[in-house]
Order: structure tokens, then C-alpha cells, then sequence
């Protein structure tokens, strides 16, 4: 009931305004395309200045409703025509009429779009939500990324541990290794286990023109599967005119924030250049999570002739961050919070004392003191280095750099065909530190943490080198990517379009020795050591390898061709695409038993996908659609070869996915609603184990069966009655579950006397974990004066169900839920101010965010049963699937970020 109230109460004082404000003028008009007078539907015309915009209907009309008095600049913008400014002046009260005619330009600004598969309004048959750079600049606030999209349905993304870069995303119920993230239309998610790395792109905000989330199958193109959805994100053009800008902000903890841009604007009817960079440092609001970062973004564009454009797109984040990783048990952060839990059972306490820090603790971080501390080398990028304080060490940081460089080449064949052609690099070098060998720890606390005072005391004293070190995790690799796009328009409603997306990837993972933590070097044993390697190799000093070194390649090619049809009212479309991928693996530090390295090699496994849809706009407001599909997806790497033990699948076993959606959408001059239902059925989920086979050998074998079946229905809406007012509201209600239990057979030749294994998972109609499958955003934005901006969210949870492994439900009486964390809601607050003083050409402005205004208690993540974090007996879980079970990451405190900018 109070989680209730707070959101009656909310929507009741936001809604007060309504009957106060003045009425202004209506400006309508009609849209057409210049040439063949066609009408254009989805057209965005807005209001330069202020949040008031409309879409064109079917007919091309469009219609804005409270628009304030005076002389006003209307904007046209299409994909694929010319964007359009006109000032008309607005009477109180008064309708004015203001017609525009588009001229096309394929090849002119909008390329990224088009090569990136955007969806259209009133036209592109999926369910979809656009954030504009205005609208990530009012919420962002320096974030990372994905934090952006949870106004979005079903979308939800945590900052996890709280470091910098360090978020997840999850959509529909399928967490970003099933989402397709996407920079100018380039996949960039791992090449090998599909995930993807926000620390890469940290920064990417200050230079984003706008993100499109088309959740589900999407109308994406490329032969890359998305299950959740596609995740776009376009970089700010080229600049067509010159200018500078200049943002700096401050923060909670030593944050400090530094962006610089610059445009030449369009030279000689030709060339253009932008760049941006930026530089970010900051203690973290989380114990030990520091950030030391840079960020930089160039985009260029050269019109070479009528019908040839080419443009350059580099963006890149060298950063290094403290990380908070672990999950704790509740009690380590609150003891009252975990006390207000019903499940949470109060005996579990006296085994958790509340950390000192309380909610900012992290078991990743612990300080110096007495005569070590300093700062002492460390070894990471190829160099040694200063350790990062003086005064702590981190067992968990993360340091990486992985530029992006896009070279686009936009060609017009003809009067019918269209050529576009992306050659894409991506290189990442870098990696995350971490633990090994025996150091000293400290448990005087929630959770052990590494004593590092005793460690280099222990090791100094030690003969033979030290016990325990710090050592990097590095994950170097570089990716070469071709995308190729062929449009031909066949008649004057159809258009056919063919592509090729071709990728290869080479990655070298291997450990190293970062920190000797006193010691002159460590004597690695066996299992850390190469085969090849004589007795005095095993003595490794800084950046000498050690634990694993292994190569591993990624060769991808696919094909698709599509059709559209679209005349009058109605447009529908069809996609069938082909995929290969063959993965090898090399182990440097493994003999074959012939004298070399061990190598394996995958076959070439196929996949393919194939879907559609059709959309009808009823009438000049209204319109439905609905979509299907099939994919057959091949397993990521990690499911077709073990580089730890280096064995490989023999027969890998694609996973399935059946979809189908169908919505409805709502225009009008002042409200806009979306409603659409959705049926994910995710068939043969890779599951793998490792067995060993009658010859000693080590084997992977494929346990197929294991399904889940997401459902869920989306809304989303905005109306803005009058000019200084407008209410969002976006949310979900999902239904995500395993439908079978899963059983099986595989032979144990590790066992004589039971040669058939029988495998068992007991998840019949568990819920899928990992995020709330009930979620709702209120968002309330005014304009009261001319240049002020205020805006405040209200973000509901509900039905969340924490994470687990369904191969970990073994017995068959283990029925019971995951554990469910309590419902909660968050409210955060941003203003901006575009100040009313004469400075010549420049602008200057400033901002305020505000997130977790209310300084709410909540559980962001969780594992069920957590095996490290559990309240447990003589090393047995004392509660299953309750809250003195699990392991959460707590909601971020309240922060904040202000800043002021200076535009030329």
C-alpha cells in the first residue's frame, strides 16, 4: 500500500497542473514529397526550442496543438529527405496553416540511419522507442549508456557494482547476450561469448545523436539474431554547421567530467569535420570504484560527387576503473533493511555484521597501512606503472581501450539502386585484474577481503618468491568487419534489398603477473605453468604469463535479402537471412603429446533466421501491425569449445526461437499511446557439461530440452495538452518461464559401473530470473519559462525473480520459486536552464540530475542460493530461495551531477 500511495501521489500532484496553463495556437499543414507530390506519413515536425512535436498521419498531415504566441521555427525531418526549417508566427488562440514539400537525399546526413535499419513511425511493423539526444541529455547525467533506456518497455539495465562502465541490459526477460547492440548500425557485442563491455564505450553518451530500442525480432537486417531486441546507437553526423561546445560537470565523490566538441560546418558545399573529447576521473560512490578516463569521437564527410558520399566514424574510451564484482549477502550492507525482510531469517545476522561502510562496501577494495604504504609497481598494457593510490589496492580493476573506426561509402547506382558499404576495425587491448596463489585475508568482516599489509609481509619473508600476487586477466583482440547493403526500388511500392555482413576476429586471452606484492617473483606450480616451460621459467616476474595462454579465432559470413511492399495504407515486409561461423582455438601453454601446441577447430556451424510483417494505419491516427519469425541461432563459443580444457563439441546444437507480436499505435496533435503483445519461445537453450570419455579424454556433450517462454505486454504514451507540460508513461507486464524439466542420457566411461548417466533439471514452470517482469515509468516534464526545463521519473518494479542456474535444480521435491526480492520504486529528479544573458554568439546553460532523489533501500540484482553469500550450516544452505540465501547487488545511494555548457 505506501509503494501505492507514493505513486497515486505522485500522479495526482503531477497532474494539478493541468487546468493552469494558457492555450496558445495550432499550426497544421500537410507533408508531400517533392516531385511526386506523394504524401509522407511519419514525418516529424517540432517546435525548434521546446518538447512540442507531432508525426504526420497517412493523409500527411499533421497537427500541433499548443503552440506558444510569437514568431516560431517549425523542423521537417525524414529519413532519406532533406530536413526543413520554417519560422511562421502563432497567435493566441489562432490556427495556422504551413505545408512543406521534402526533397529526397539518400546522400545527405541521414546514411547511418538507413544503413543502421532504423524503424519508421506509421510504417515499420515493430514494436519500437526512440531516445533523442535532448532526451539524454535531461536524463543521463554521465551514466552509463544502457541506464538511458529504463523508461523503455521492458527494458531494464542496472549499474551493477556501481563502477564506471560496468552496466547490464536486459530486455523482454533476455539479458544482452540474446540483445543486439549496435553503434552506426556495427554489432559490436563479443565476438565470442556475445556479451557486451559498457567500459568500452564509456564516454559514447556526449556523442550520440539518438538511440532506437526495437525491442523482440526487430526489422534489423544484417544476418546478426536479435531475440530481446536491437539496440541502435547513431553517432552525431558530420555537423553541417560550424560551432563548439564546451560542458563541464561535477559530481558526489570527486567526480569531475570534462567534454569539449567542435564542428568546421560544411566547407566548399563538401567536407565536414566534428570531434569531441572527453575526460572523466572520480573516487566512486561505492568504495574503491574510482574511474580514470578518457573518451574521444571523430566523424567526417566528404561529398565527393551527386551520387558518391563517404564518411569516417572513429569513437573510442581508454579508461581504467575500480570494480565492485561480488555480490554480498543483504546483512553486509543493512542490517535494518535485511530486518525488514520477512524471509529473511534474523539468526543470519550474528554471520554478517553490517560492513562500516554499510551500502558503499566492497569486498573488492581494502586499504594500506603501516610501512607498505606507497605506491609500489604494477604491470598492465605492456609497461609497469605506479599503483593507482598509495593508499589501497584494488583485487578487482578493469582497464581497456577498444576503438571503433567506421569507414561508410553511400553510392547512388542509379535512379532505382542504392549501394551501402561499411568497413568497420574494432581492437581492444586490456583486461581486469584479480588474485592468485595464497594470499592472507581478513574475515573480520561481512565477507573476506584481501589483508594486503599481511600478504606483502608474508611474501617479503618467504625464500622462494611470493605466495600470493595480483594478476591480470588480459582479453586482447581485434575484429575486421564488412557490412554491404544493395537497395533496389522495383516499382514505386517495391523495393528489394540484399546484404552481405562478413566479420573475422582473432583474440588472445592469457594471464600475467600485475603485482608481486612484495616479492621478487612467483614460483608458479604446476597447474599454472606451460608444458614447455624448464624449472627456472616457473620463477615469473611482472608481465611474464602465467595461468593459461590461448588464441582463439571467429570466422562469420551471412547473406539476407528482403522485400517491402508499401502503397497507400498498407506496408509489409519479408527477411530470410543465412549465417556461418567456425571457431578455432590454439593453447600455447599445452602439448598435444606430439611435441606442439594443442589446436582445435570447429566445423563450420550454420544458422539462419527468417521473418516479417505487415502494418495498416486504419485511419489517419490509428494504425495496427504484427510480426513473426524463426531463428535458428548457433551457440557462442564458449558452448562449442572449452579453453580450459581444450576439448571441443562435436555436434553443437542450435537454440530456437519462435516469435510473434502484434500491436496497435495511437497520433494525434497532442497524445501519442502504444500497445503491443508479444511470445518469445526459446527452444534448446545451450546447455553443455563435460565428460570424460573411455579413453581418459575430456569431452563436451549438448543437453538439449531445456525451453523458456516469454509473454509479456508493452505500453508506452505522451501527451502534452498544453505547451509547458507532458506526461510519459512507458511499462510491462511480462510472463517469463521454463515450460519442461529436462531429462536425458549421456555415457560416464570416467565410471565403469554406471555407464549411462541419466541428467535431470527439475524448472517445469520456474520463473525466469534476472529482471522484474513488472515495470512501470511516469515521467512528468515542464517548461514554466522560456529556457527552463524541469523534469521528474517515477520507476516501479515488481515480480522480480532472482537469477540462477537451472542446472542447478537437481531434485525433483525442489519446486520452490527463485527468491523473489520486495517490489520497489525510484525517483529521480534533472533541471536545466538555458540562461537569459547576452554573451554574443554563445549560449550558456546549466544542469542538475538528481537519481534516487528519495535515498530509496532496494535490491537491484540477485542470485538465488548463492553459494558463496548463503546464510549457512555445517556448509549447507540453512533457508533455500529465501533472502538470508541469496547474494544482491543494492540500488546505488542517492547522487547527483551538476554542470553548466557553453555553446558557440
Amino acid at each position: 500500500m505506501k509503494t501505492l500511495f507514493k505513486l497515486l501521489l505522485v500522479v495526482t500532484v503531477l497532474a494539478l497542473p493541468l487546468t493552469l496553463f494558457a492555450a496558445g495556437g495550432t499550426v497544421t499543414g500537410k507533408i508531400t514529397e517533392s516531385g511526386t507530390n506523394e504524401t509522407l506519413p511519419g514525418a516529424n515536425v517540432t517546435v525548434k526550442g521546446t518538447s512540442l512535436g507531432a508525426a504526420s498521419g497517412m493523409n500527411g498531415v499533421y497537427t500541433i496543438a499548443g503552440v506558444p504566441a510569437g514568431t516560431q521555427t517549425l523542423v521537417v525531418s525524414f529519413i532519406g529527405y532533406q530536413t526543413i526549417e520554417k519560422e511562421v508566427t502563432v497567435s493566441e488562440g489562432g490556427k495556422v496553416t504551413v505545408n512543406f514539400v521534402m526533397e529526397p537525399e539518400v546522400l545527405m546526413g541521414k546514411e547511418v540511419a538507413i544503413l543502421a535499419d532504423r524503424a519508421k513511425e506509421r510504417k515499420t511493423p515493430v514494436a519500437f522507442s526512440n531516445v533523442q539526444k535532448t532526451e539524454m541529455e535531461a536524463r543521463l547525467g554521465s551514466r552509463d549508456i544502457p541506464l538511458v533506456m529504463n523508461v523503455t518497455p521492458s527494458v531494464y539495465s542496472t549499474p551493477q557494482g556501481g563502477g564506471a562502465g560496468d552496466a547490464r541490459i536486459n530486455v523482454r526477460g533476455f539479458n544482452q547476450r540474446n540483445v543486439a547492440i549496435m553503434i552506426n548500425g556495427v554489432p559490436v557485442n563479443d565476438m565470442e561469448n556475445g556479451w557486451v563491455y559498457w567500459s568500452n564505450w564509456d564516454g559514447l553518451g556526449d556523442a550520440t545523436s539518438s538511440i532506437q530500442m526495437q525491442r523482440g525480432l526487430s526489422a534489423v537486417n544484417l544476418a546478426t539474431p536479435s531475440i530481446g531486441g536491437t539496440m541502435n546507437v547513431i553517432t552525431d553526423p558530420a555537423a553541417q554547421t560550424a560551432g563548439l561546445k564546451y560542458k563541464q560537470e561535477f559530481g558526489n565523490d570527486g567526480f569531475l567530467k570534462s567534454t569539449f566538441s567542435a564542428a568546421t560546418g560544411l566547407v566548399d558545399g563538401k567536407y565536414s569535420v566534428m570531434g569531441t573529447i572527453v575526460r572523466k576521473s572520480g573516487e566512486g560512490l561505492i568504495d574503491g570504484t574510482w574511474t580514470d578516463a578518457w573518451a574521444y569521437y571523430l566523424g567526417a564527410s566528404y561529398q565527393a560527387n551527386k551520387t558518391n558520399r563517404f564518411e569516417l566514424y572513429v569513437v573510442g574510451a581508454p579508461q581504467r576503473h575500480g570494480q565492485f564484482l561480488y555480490k554480498q549477502n543483504i546483512a553486509a550492507f543493512s542490517h535494518e533493511f535485511a530486518k525488514s525482510l520477512d524471509d529473511y531469517d534474523p539468526a543470519a545476522l550474528e554471520k554478517f555484521p553490517e560492513a562500516a561502510s554499510g551500502r558503499k562496501y566492497n569486498q573488492n577494495y581494502n586499504t594500506l597501512e603501516g610501512e607498505y604504504v606507497g605506491y609500489g609497481l604494477q604491470y598492465w598494457n605492456g609497461d609497469t606503472h605506479n599503483r593507482f593510490s598509495t593508499k589501497f589496492i584494488n583485487e578487482r580493476e578493469n582497464y581497456y581501450h577498444k576503438p571503433l573506426v567506421n569507414l561508410n561509402w553511400y553510392s547512388q547506382l542509379t535512379s532505382k539502386a542504392n549501394l551501402f558499404t561499411t568497413l568497420y576495425y574494432s581492437g581492444g587491448v586490456g583486461g581486469g585484474s584479480g588474485t592468485l596463489g595464497h594470499l592472507t585475508w581478513d574475515y573480520s568482516g561481512p565477507s573476506r577481503v584481501a589483508d594486503w599489509d599481511a600478504t606483502i609481509a608474508a611474501n617479503k619473508a618467504n625464500d622462494d618468491g611470493s605466495r600470493g600476487i595480483l594478476r591480470n586477466s588480459v582479453n586482447q583482440q581485434w575484429t575486421i568487419g564488412l557490412i554491404s547493403k544493395l537497395n533496389y526500388k522495383w516499382t514505386k511500392a517495391f523495393e528489394m534489398n540484399i546484404g552481405l555482413d562478413w566479420r573475422t576476429a582473432g583474440i588472445d586471452h592469457f594471464r600475467e603477473v600485475r603485482d608481486l606484492l612484495g616479492g621478487s617473483y612467483y614460483n608458479a606450480p604446476s597447474k599454472y605453468a606451460s608444458d614447455f616451460w624448464t624449472p627456472e621459467q616457473h620463477k615469473r616476474k611482472l608481465g611474464d604469463k602465467v595461468g593459461y595462454f590461448n588464441s582463439n579465432t571467429v570466422d562469420w559470413i551471412g547473406f539476407y535479402g528482403q522485400g517491402e511492399y508499401s502503397m497507400g495504407r498498407f506496408t509489409a515486409y519479408g527477411m530470410a537471412g543465412y549465417s556461418t561461423i567456425k571457431y578455432s582455438f590454439t593453447d600455447h601453454f599445452k602439448d598435444d603429446g606430439t611435441g606442439n601446441e594443442l589446436k582445435l577447430a570447429s566445423d563450420n556451424i550454420g544458422g539462419y533466421q527468417i521473418k516479417g510483417g505487415a502494418q495498416y494505419n486504419v485511419t489517419e491516427k490509428l494504425d495496427v501491425y504484427g510480426n513473426v519469425g524463426y531463428i535458428s541461432k548457433v551457440p557462442i563459443f564458449d558452448n562449442v569449445i572449452d579453453d580450459v580444457n581444450g576439448v571441443y563439441a562435436d555436434n553443437p546444437e542450435n537454440e530456437k526461437f519462435t516469435s510473434f507480436e502484434f500491436g496497435v499505435n495511437w497520433f494525434s496533435g497532442n497524445l501519442t499511446a502504444k500497445l503491443s503483445y508479444y511470445y518469445t519461445k526459446w527452444m534448446d537453450r545451450a546447455v553443455s557439461r563435460g565428460v570424460t570419455l573411455e579413453d581418459g579424454s575430456y569431452a563436451i556433450i549438448f543437453l538439449t530440452g531445456m525451453n523458456q517462454l516469454h509473454t509479456g505486454i508493452e505500453f508506452e504514451g505522451a501527451f502534452q495538452p498544453v505547451n509547458w507540460f507532458r506526461l510519459d508513461l512507458a511499462g510491462s507486464v511480462g510472463n517469463w518461464n521454463y515450460l519442461d524439466d529436462v531429462t536425458g542420457q549421456y555415457k560416464d566411461y570416467d565410471n565403469p559401473d554406471r555407464p549411462n548417466v541419466t541428467y535431470n533439471y527439475y524448472i517445469a514452470n520456474l520463473k525466469v530470473g534476472d529482471a522484474p517482469q513488472t515495470q512501470v515509468a511516469l515521467g512528468a516534464s515542464f517548461y514554466p519559462i522560456k529556457g527552463l526545463f524541469l523534469q521528474g521519473t517515477y520507476r516501479y518494479y515488481a515480480n522480480h525473480y532472482a537469477e540462477f542456474d537451472p542446472q542447478s535444480r537437481t531434485k525433483e521435491g525442489d519446486r520452490e520459486q527463485s527468491w523473489s526480492p520486495p517490489n520497489y520504486g525510484v525517483v529521480d529528479l534533472h533541471a536545466s536552464y538555458k540562461l537569459p544573458v547576452s554573451l554574443g554568439p554563445i549560449d550558456l546553460s546549466v544542469f542538475a540530475h538528481v537519481f534516487n532523489a528519495l535515498d530509496e533501500v532496494f535490491v537491484q540484482d540477485a542470485v538465488d542460493n548463492s553459494k558463496y553469500n548463503a546464510y549457512k550450516i555445517d556448509r549447507q544452505i540453512v533457508n533455500p530461495h529465501k533472502a538470508d540465501a541469496a547474494e544482491v547487488f543494492l540500488g546505488l545511494p542517492r547522487m547527483y551531477n551538476v554542470g553548466l555548457q557553453l555553446t558557440y
